[in-house]
């Protein structure tokens, strides 16, 4: 070889050594879905990510689709293999398929490079790379232990918002970074809460070691807002922002979607007016109004666990919420609570889930004779016609009735469908900023829904049970009302109405609404007056 050509290449080589960015636009192809293989052109968003992962050891990436940070941190990772010794990098993601294609990147690139610049193979394959100077690239799928082997110099986690049991491959791969090694955890948006969403905002808040990088759609030079509006027609509003705009509120599987949750916290959320109880965990935003009629949705944790105790005071008619409950407390002096707070707010109707600990809870309410106890029948959880949101209830036939909420695989769905439909309308009127944190975080995870890994749903399921059985009770009073009036109404002839009710049809000048009760005349018209 001329010695000038010689000298050329190992300053070139040696600059490309330095410079990731030098290496990538100058010697290395992508395979481009349209245009084949092109050289790699990185846009200015691109190159001041390279220099990012450069800089900084831990590094998370909040991108838009289609932006070439996967392809980017492909050729990063060749850049890294072939310049230092012994680099070991690992890539997770969601399936093995999708972390096999950031390796198959990594071949593409270095199979096209000039041969000076190649590295020795001494293993390859579709899963792994490896050159003779001791580095190599694998892919992996992700698992509880994934990462948990050997020393790592580069960990990176592709989607990782989408990645099952994140938490756990990121506590195992935490001893093997242990000795200098980096992170790249790169990712679009999926709702809030998880792993990769608290990794993002602790990043920004500077409360972890991660240097964020946010790649918002406009930072691609060829993209203009008909590219974006023409995502909405493709993906949908809510999916568009998901994959375009970054945006972690109306991306991911929330029950209730994340617009209307984050309008909550603009317009109705607030601090309580009064924070009581023995742990201060009873919030108070409005004291009792003796005109109204209240009803508390109650939850149950044993109290020494990592569920919470829950429960809410809603005024009935308005549905708003004025005052609410989340702590942790014995299920006897739970109980004991609830009547207190329950006969506060005017005798309210008093609804105890009752599975498991629950009837710990309910026992003091019996025991205490408390006259406004919810009881739901046997054979279906829905609200008796007899209970009365204000008046408790005639506890004849109670035989055939249980106190409290069931929480059943049959009702349990039903519930969470009334949640949903309520929030959509916006019709609650919520000012629990605790509240709304567990909606944040409650997901369909499959056909389930329930909060997401390492979150709680007390509170959220205690207003379940309580829009489900305003909901029911009140439209089972109201058709009771109705066929009451149907009743007296169509009375033609000599009949009875009900045990020891006789009506006589001759009316003349009497009204017909004076009936015999036993051996007492009475007058039902009040029956119409109950709207």
């Amino acid at each position: 070889m001329d010695n000038k050509l010689k000298l050329l290449i190992q300053k070139e080589y040696k600059k490309c050594a330095v410079d990731p960015i030098h290496f990538l636009m100058k010697y290395c192809q992508i395979q481009h879905p349209v245009r084949g293989k092109v050289p790699f052109h990185l846009y200015e968003f691109q190159k001041q990510s390279i220099r990012e992962l450069k800089d900084n050891r831990y590094n998370v990436i909040l991108k838009a689709r289609q932006m070439g940070i996967s392809t980017l941190t492909a050729g990063y990772s060749l850049w890294m293999m072939l310049f230092q010794e012994d680099r070991n990098i690992l890539v997770i993601a969601t399936k093995q398929d999708v972390a096999k294609n950031l390796v198959t990147k990594v071949r593409v690139m270095h199979d096209n490079l000039p041969s000076w610049l190649k590295g020795k193979c001494l293993e390859d394959n579709r899963l792994s790379l490896k050159f003779s100077n001791g580095s190599q690239i694998k892919a992996v799928s992700s698992s509880g232990d994934a990462g948990r082997s050997e020393a790592l110099s580069l960990l990176i986690l592709d989607e990782a918002a989408f990645i099952k049991d994140v938490d756990s491959i990121w506590a195992s791969a935490q001893s093997t970074l242990s000795t200098g090694g980096s992170a790249i955890v790169l990712s679009t948006p999926n709702g809030v809460g998880n792993f990769y969403h608290k990794t993002w905002v602790g990043a920004i808040e500077g409360a972890n070691e991660f240097n964020p990088i946010k790649l918002h759609w406009d930072l691609h030079p060829e993209r203009e807002q008909s590219w974006r509006d023409e995502q909405d027609q493709l993906l949908g509003p809510k999916h568009a922002a998901q994959e375009c705009d970054c945006d972690f509120i109306t991306s991911g599987n929330t029950v209730v979607d994340g617009t209307i949750i984050q309008w909550y916290e603009q317009t109705h959320v607030k601090e309580p007016i009064e924070k009581k109880g023995f742990d201060g965990n009873f919030w108070v935003w409005g004291y009792p109004d003796y005109s109204r009629d209240y009803m508390i949705c109650a939850d149950v944790a044993r109290g020494d666990g990592k569920d919470f105790s829950a429960f809410h005071v809603i005024d009935v008619e308005s549905m708003e919420q004025v005052a609410e409950y989340r702590g942790m407390v014995g299920t006897k002096d739970y109980g004991n609570m609830l009547v207190n707070v329950a006969t506060e707010y005017n005798d309210a109707l008093l609804i105890i889930e009752n599975a498991n600990v629950g009837w710990a809870a309910i026992q003091p309410a019996i025991d205490r004779m408390y006259k406004n106890l919810y009881y739901s029948s046997k054979d279906l959880t829905i609200v008796d016609p007899q209970v009365q949101l204000s008046q408790g209830f005639d506890l004849k036939g109670k035989d055939k009735l249980v106190p409290g909420f069931s929480t059943t695989a049959k009702t349990r769905p039903m519930i969470i469908s009334k949640l949903e439909s309520y929030f959509r309308e916006k019709s609650p009127v919520i000012h629990s900023q605790r509240l709304l944190d567990e909606l944040f975080v409650f997901i369909w995870n499959g056909s389930r829904a329930e909060a997401a890994n390492g979150y709680n749903d007390d509170l959220t399921m205690a207003f379940c049970i309580g829009m489900w059985v305003r909901d029911t009770a009140l439209r089972l009073r109201q058709e009771g009302m109705e066929m009451t009036k149907l009743a007296l109404g169509g009375i033609g002839s000599n009949s009875s109405f009900g045990q020891g009710y006789s009506v006589n049809n001759s009316f003349g000048d009497r009204n017909p609404w004076q009936m015999k009760v036993g051996s007492d005349d009475e007058n039902l018209e009040w029956l119409l007056d109950k709207n």
